[in-house]
């Protein structure tokens, strides 16, 4: 078993794991880590624990120490720091003309290295940009292309639901969320009322899924033929989280019910031509397309710490 405590060296960032060796640690506790970049400045984010060693990616590295009065200090002024070398990156960029959007920028603990994130629709040619930043700033420099998820994480903003953005409140790390949940979750393909502020789909869609796929389940599938008691029907609609579903009777193609899952005596198999499994097909190439956009999100940041 290894002895692990979690940092987080962001608000809202990945929770990455160190061995707290024998200090001890609190959550909220400022320290000092060493990182593959360098040496940092973090936060304790979970108290300190125990994990089986096969479960870890990669040797963990130590804690230094905890963090001085004197270490946040440091602290602040790297961020104060990294807001003028902002600017000054910014007036770089414009001067080499270069079709990229610089987002962040941060220094490491140690003054080692300056990291510049920015975005941008395809790969940069940043060779002499990188060349006079390093005769400005006289340390290393690193630019690193991100994808727009992390863009809205690292920026903030207001979601379509009037909240903050969940990236950039509380969420430590992005799940997969896929076309398929939208539409179990019976929601309009309309890439404009399913994707969020970052032009990807709503992260919101992967919090219920869990709910919708135990739910579903247990109820057939749109198409189907059931038995009820009065008589034979076709499910039209499913109501995954009220466990209900509209059916339409096979003896009167006007008469629809709204019936629980407890009212089906009999549900028969699939049918080869289900509409159930075409609902694709109603949407153009174009549009399909579209919504596999959603889903990409090409550059993504680095486990780097």
């Amino acid at each position: 078993m290894q002895k692990i405590v979690g940092i987080r060296f962001k608000p809202a960032g990945k929770v990455y794991y160190f061995d707290p060796q024998q200090i001890y640690l609190k959550v909220t506790d400022k320290v000092i880590v060493e990182t593959a970049r360098g040496v940092e400045f973090g936060e304790v984010a979970s108290k300190v624990g125990y994990m089986e060693e096969g479960e870890l990616k990669h040797p963990i590295k130590p804690v230094i120490r905890k963090a001085t009065y004197r270490d946040e200090k440091t602290h602040l002024k790297n961020l104060e720091k990294a807001e003028n070398a902002l600017a000054i990156c910014e007036e770089q960029i414009q001067k080499h003309q270069l079709n990229m959007k610089l987002i962040n920028c941060e220094y490491t603990f140690d003054n080692s290295k300056v990291i510049f994130y920015f975005t941008a629709d395809g790969r940069i040619d940043f060779r002499e940009l990188v060349k006079d930043l390093a005769a400005i700033f006289k340390i290393r420099i690193e630019l690193r292309q991100i994808g727009v998820r992390d863009e809205a994480k690292t920026l903030g903003g207001i979601g379509p639901c009037g909240c903050g953005l969940c990236c950039n409140k509380w969420m430590g790390d992005f799940q997969p969320v896929s076309i398929k949940m939208a539409k179990e979750q019976g929601l309009s393909l309309n890439p404009t009322k399913i994707s969020g502020i970052c032009g990807r789909l709503l992260c919101c869609l992967q919090f219920e899924q869990d709910c919708y796929e135990e739910n579903l389940s247990e109820l057939p599938s749109v198409g189907q033929k059931v038995k009820i008691q009065d008589g034979m029907a076709s499910v039209v609609k499913l109501n995954p989280l009220m466990k209900k579903l509209t059916v339409k009777m096979d003896s009167d193609n006007h008469l629809y019910k709204e019936i629980s899952v407890e009212d089906i005596l009999e549900v028969k198999p699939k049918e080869r031509n289900c509409p159930c499994k075409n609902k694709e097909a109603k949407l153009s190439k174009k549009e399909l397309e579209e919504l596999k956009h959603l889903e990409n999100d090409k550059f993504s940041n680095k486990d780097d710490f």
